[in-house]
């Protein structure tokens, strides 16, 4: 405790975000002193249209917003760091210290991979997926009178490396060594909140989970454990700079250059890459389409020698966008789609050159794909409120990969899931569910052993 205070007392005074050093302890307990009632806090854009908890968020797709308060959600980490001498400085500066721990459990009719879907890739096991510590300050962008400064770092742990994993940020343990766990580097960067642009700019600098999608790389930010193949082969970061604009509560605009998908800027492969995005929300708060351009250049797979080898890098091109419409305060539902393309690229996309395992991967560069090859699907997860613990997620989809570029079989894939969320509270969630997978055209399952997969399992969250 006493380290996580100094080094958050470290980034206060590095960022000059609070005038003085720490004062003398003050108590403030409950049992000193009186609670006061929480109120909404204010905000520009429009009302968040769902209610979270139970729901992950209560914001429809769009990131980052502006507009919106910072998160005023304080987990146990933080409430014993605001106990200390310095724990009222910390508050006023807004910076946080917070994490989890996700675990799950599957039982799969695979032995040896439940690839090419992801994270829960080893069947009949329970593993931890994610370990994550988080340092942040989220940037005030209600107000409209001052510029502010925020950042947020994000370490990562445990099997879900796998799919986090960018050319560049400690990237040999999976594209060299093929490793089951390992750690990730998920998000660094700064956002600066300029307030006389428009109705209000985030300029984002350095390494960012990719915007568009319904379902994203942190466990408690999902609404089921398990993520369709859609999103398993979509861009997971990138690395660069995006301005973010409010144009006013309905319509967002945004704009990025940045390295290529899942690539650092001194990656090999890295290469200047557009992104463009529009966000739009319905007067009546509604319905909302997010729709983004994603990555924009050659579209041409990298190719280059690492590790004593020939190997390369995904270069896609995609245009992917999002519908979201919210029937009553306990039914909504979100559907996604995208289509993909690539120049001259190699079957299993970008290839690592570790050993081949049993749960996946490795074996270096697949075979050549000649010209343009295409990949596109969509997917809709419907949600149903059944309680202000508890809500139960729908999910459909299907995904076509023409050439196996993607997962490395060819053929046109659908899925069909279903789980339940229960939060016991806000430290502490479970979802069980249960899916079935399936490739129509060939065996992709288990390594190429079979079409179809049932998969059900639960993972548990637990908040720090």
């Amino acid at each position: 405790m006493k380290f996580l205070t100094s080094y958050l007392i470290a980034v206060i005074l590095t960022f000059g975000l609070v005038p003085g050093m720490c004062g003398a302890y003050e108590n403030t307990s409950p049992d000193n002193q009186k609670q006061p009632e929480k109120k909404e806090p204010p905000r520009r854009a429009l009302p968040g249209p769902f209610q979270s908890p139970p729901f992950p968020s209560a914001e429809f797709q769009g990131y980052p917003l502006v507009g919106v308060p910072p998160d005023d959600t304080v987990y146990p980490l933080m409430e014993a760091i605001y106990t200390t001498p310095c724990g009222e400085a910390i508050k006023k500066s807004r910076v946080k210290a917070y994490g989890w721990a996700n675990a799950s459990g599957n039982l799969s009719n695979c032995k040896d991979s439940n690839t090419p879907d992801s994270y829960w890739i080893v069947p009949n096991k329970f593993v931890l997926d994610q370990i994550v510590f988080r340092v942040e300050r989220q940037v005030d962008s209600v107000q409209v009178d001052h510029l502010d400064i925020g950042f947020r770092s994000t370490i990562l742990y445990g099997i879900d490396y796998r799919y986090m994993t960018s050319g560049g940020w400690t990237s040999a343990q999976l594209l060299k060594h093929n490793k089951l766990y390992g750690y990730d580097f998920t998000e660094q960067y700064i956002d600066i909140y300029t307030p006389w642009v428009a109705q209000g700019m985030i300029l984002r600098i350095g390494r960012w989970i990719a915007c568009p999608d319904i379902e994203t790389q942190f466990a408690p930010d999902n609404y089921m454990g398990t993520h369709s193949i859609l999103f398993t082969f979509d861009t997971y970061t990138q690395t660069g700079v995006m301005a973010t604009i409010m144009l006013n509560k309905y319509w967002t605009v945004q704009g990025a250059i940045h390295a290529g998908t899942d690539m650092a800027p001194w990656y090999k492969g890295a290469v200047a890459t557009g992104m463009l995005g529009v966000r739009w929300v319905s007067h009546s708060n509604k319905d909302s389409i997010y729709l983004v351009l994603n990555s924009i250049n050659s579209a041409k797979f990298r190719r280059f020698h690492m590790y004593g080898q020939k190997l390369g890098h995904d270069n896609f091109n995609y245009l992917v966008g999002t519908w979201q419409h919210k029937f009553n305060d306990d039914i909504h539902t979100k559907t996604e789609g995208y289509v993909m393309w690539q120049r001259d690229a190699v079957v299993g996309g970008t290839p690592s050159a570790g050993p081949v395992k049993s749960f996946g991967g490795g074996g270096g560069i697949g075979p050549n794909i000649p010209g343009v090859t295409w990949t596109f699907g969509v997917v809709n997860y419907t949600m149903f409120k059944t309680s202000d613990k508890d809500f139960i997620t729908v999910r459909n989809e299907y995904w076509r990969d023409v050439d196996g570029e993607r997962s490395g079989f060819p053929g046109t894939y659908s899925s069909h899931a279903i789980g339940w969320s229960h939060n016991f509270n806000e430290i502490v969630q479970i979802r069980p569910e249960i899916g079935y997978y399936r490739n129509w055209s060939n065996k992709a399952f288990d390594n190429g052993k079979r079409r179809g997969m049932v998969l059900a399992g639960f993972d548990v969250t637990v908040r720090f």
